[in-house]
């Protein structure tokens, strides 16, 4: 029998202690590096992440919309700050009240100043965001750690603001552009190395690399930020002055189909979506043109053809049918121009069910415009297997079917631009962060709806509206105007409504060769519930202005070319006037209108009213130029010498002149 020594067991022991020791270590130092490697690293670094700049948003000119601003959050250690209490609590509470001044002096509350210098907390986040210049001070002290942070300064407008969307504090979209472009505008995120010590202190380290964020892609949308400013107001005037419940503007060019504004404003403080794409209604009369542009391209109906009205009062399928402008007759141009229901719809009967819906499917009804937002609605249009036997007439007349202000708009579009059915548009350019050029709108044609012929004669139609029709309240002194009412019944939980009515009113400006088309739709109008009364001056308020501005995406060369509106007691030689004279006018592309000029040999000068020039002194001048146009009044700019002051005026403020009169409007140099 062998006996192991003690001595033995104890050299055994060694040596397999050293065995084991050594494999520990190979194992540690060959099979597990990185494992140990990336623990060390979490020890000693400390990584901060650096949140991504979403892209900027711009208008169609460049100017900026929505911008993401770097601010920073603050985290204090109060007992970081105070450093060792035991051995120099003077320097401590030394350190602690210059803290405390640091933070009152940054408007931090008196509450969360006191519990970032109370040591008895580990850590302290006071709440709320800070530009860094207003926090430099305070970051640099010790125990102040500062964690940046990005906040999306919105649109300074209530439409563009609903248009573009909302992010949340975490930098998440919520709505709108911001969460259909998400992808674009979003960037890449990155992080800042620090070292930290054994005490947690951290510190630059001039070996380690931060990884840097990577800012969002630009977006450039279609919209005119003087437009949208133009909208904007006169979306707000018209609704405080009609009593409506709200209201949308969409203004558009119908050539590109790209939307130039959307304005929206509704009594609900919990609506904060562009309800011009989500909120569709019955458009009333505005469809009439429709039915009279498929008429013609069909030879189913000519202008000057004569339909009895039956003086205002049709009964069909037991269904009484009122016009508000009764007459024993209308023609087509008359049934457009005063808005006669019963001739629209006697008109419509020489469709078929599908005729009549292919009519109202190919103008862009009942289908989404494609625009990048999220909650837009494609309306409402029911095929003929679901229609009755009223609907045919309902729909002759904007009833029985649903369709978004953009909708209608664009419909219009193929009117004014002879007769193409346009993709809208809402986003013009995307840009890399580098400026180059990744994405730029390009004109798309949907389909064609009408032939320019008959594009031509229904603008005519709808210059006759303006001219001597119910859309009189948008005539302009100047250019000629071309347009549609529209005043629908509104309904509740599916039925309509009594007293309650959508006022709206379309128009195509200038009337030859159109630049803008413009809806004006306002909810429950208390003044009164027409479109020719309610909305009709405010598109006249909106072009005033527009004409006014000088970056309001109007084409002035064109602009200029276009033939100005014939005044019919203009000024003739004696020798072709006389008590009878008729004056044929006709202008490019347009019909024919006939002038009686009843004045005598010398012709007589017509009374023109006089008012008051408006008080503009210290208003910026967009806003004076704004209240002059309202007053009645043309504007020039001029620059004052030395001693004149801010938008003051020639004549001054007070002064009794003519409507039409030129002010000039004096700008301090």
């Amino acid at each position: 029998m062998i006996r192991t020594s003690r001595v033995g067991l104890v050299h055994a022991a060694f040596a397999l202690f050293g065995v084991v020791l050594v494999g520990r270590a190979a194992q540690v130092q060959l099979f597990q590096t990185s494992i140990w490697r990336t623990k060390a690293r979490n020890q000693q670094m400390a990584a901060s992440p650096l949140p991504a700049p979403r892209g900027m948003i711009l208008d169609e000119s460049g100017a900026m919309l929505v911008e993401s601003r770097q601010l920073v959050r603050l985290n204090v250690a109060p007992r970081e700050v105070a450093g060792d209490s035991k051995k120099n609590p003077y320097a401590a509470q030394r350190r602690l009240a210059a803290l405390a001044r640091t933070l009152a002096h940054a408007s931090v509350s008196p509450e969360w100043v006191a519990r970032a210098t109370d040591t008895i907390r580990v850590w302290v986040t006071i709440p709320g965001r800070y530009l860094m210049s207003d926090v430099s001070t305070v970051v640099a002290m010790r125990g102040v750690h500062s964690e940046p942070v990005l906040e999306r300064v919105p649109p300074a407008n209530d439409g563009l603001r609903r248009l573009v969307g909302r992010v949340d504090d975490a930098g998440e979209p919520v709505d709108g552009l911001e969460k259909a472009l998400d992808p674009v505008l979003r960037g890449e995120s990155g992080h800042t190395a620090l070292l930290r010590d054994a005490k947690g202190t951290r510190f630059d380290s001039p070996t380690l690399s931060a990884d840097n964020a990577k800012p969002g892609r630009t977006v450039v949308l279609t919209v005119n930020q003087t437009l949208q400013d133009i909208a904007e107001k006169a979306l707000g005037d018209a609704v405080h002055q009609t009593g409506a419940t709200g209201g949308d503007i969409v203004m558009l060019d119908p050539n590109s189909g790209e939307v130039r504004a959307m304005a929206s404003r509704r009594a609900d403080p919990l609506s904060t979506s562009a309800t011009a794409l989500t909120e569709p209604y019955e458009p009333g009369s505005t469809l009439k043109p429709f039915v009279a542009a498929r008429l013609l391209d069909l030879h189913r109906a000519r202008v000057d053809e004569v339909m009895n009205t039956y003086n205002g009062m049709f009964e069909l399928n037991g269904r009484k049918i009122v016009d508000d402008h009764p007459s024993p007759s209308f023609s087509l141009a008359d049934v457009i121009r005063f808005s006669s229901n019963i001739g629209i719809v006697q008109f419509a009967m020489r469709f078929s069910p599908r005729e009549q819906y292919e009519l109202l499917r190919d103008v862009g009804f009942g289908s989404p415009s494609g625009l990048p937002y999220p909650a837009e609605e494609s309306g409402r249009l029911p095929t003929p297997q679901r229609w009755d036997k009223l609907t045919p007439a309902s729909l002759a007349m904007g009833y029985a079917l649903n369709v978004t202000p953009l909708q209608l708009a664009n419909a219009y579009a193929a009117i004014a631009n002879g007769g193409e059915l346009m993709q809208p548009a809402i986003v013009k350019e995307i840009r890399g962060t580098d400026g180059t050029v990744l994405y730029r709108h390009q004109r798309t044609v949907v389909r064609r709806v009408m032939t320019e012929e008959t594009a031509r004669t229904v603008r005519g139609l709808l210059r006759g509206v303006v001219e001597s029709g119910t859309g009189e309240s948008a005539s302009l002194a100047t250019f000629d105007v071309a347009g549609k009412t529209g005043t629908a019944k509104r309904t509740e939980h599916g039925k309509y409504v009594a007293g309650k009515y959508t006022a709206s009113f379309v128009a195509l400006f200038p009337a030859d060769n159109p630049q803008l088309v413009i809806l004006i739709k306002l909810d429950n109008p208390s003044s009164s519930i027409y479109g020719g009364k309610a909305a009709a001056p405010v598109l006249k308020t909106v072009l005033q202005a527009a004409i006014a501005a000088r970056d309001a995406s109007l084409d002035r060369r064109n602009l200029a070319a276009v033939p100005k509106r014939v005044n019919a007691t203009m000024a003739l030689p004696e020798s072709v006037v006389s008590a009878d004279s008729i004056v044929r006018v006709t202008e490019s592309g347009s019909v024919p209108y006939v002038y009686r000029l009843d004045s005598p040999k010398k012709p007589s000068t017509a009374a023109i009213a006089t008012r008051a020039v408006p008080d503009v002194r210290g208003f910026p001048v967009r806003r004076a130029v704004y209240a002059l146009h309202r007053a009645g009044f043309r504007v020039s700019l001029a620059t004052a010498d030395a001693s004149g002051s801010a938008s003051t005026t020639a004549p001054p403020a007070g002064t009794l002149a003519p409507s039409g009169t030129t002010v000039r409007l004096l700008r301090a140099p």
